[in-house]
């Protein structure tokens, strides 16, 4: 009998000093999309779509953050 053992999965990184993890929400559709915001240049890069809370608690999972990121619009 084979066992499944999860694998361990370590955080991703991102540059603290630069981007800020946001949650960008259409106010037409009300599509929300997860990423970071770069603090200079005010650019967005997605990264996934959140549609449900677990799918939020993933992405801050992926990369390790702890506060509910802020939301753009």
């Amino acid at each position: 009998m084979r066992m499944m053992f999860k694998k361990k999965k370590t955080p991703k990184t991102y540059d603290k000093e630069k981007v800020k993890p946001v949650i960008r929400s259409s106010i037409c559709t009300g599509e929300k999309v997860a990423g970071f915001l770069d603090i200079h240049t005010g650019a967005f890069e997605d990264i996934m779509l959140i549609k449900n809370d677990s799918d939020l608690k993933s992405f801050m999972e992926l990369y390790g953050i702890e506060q509910s990121p802020e939301k753009i619009y």
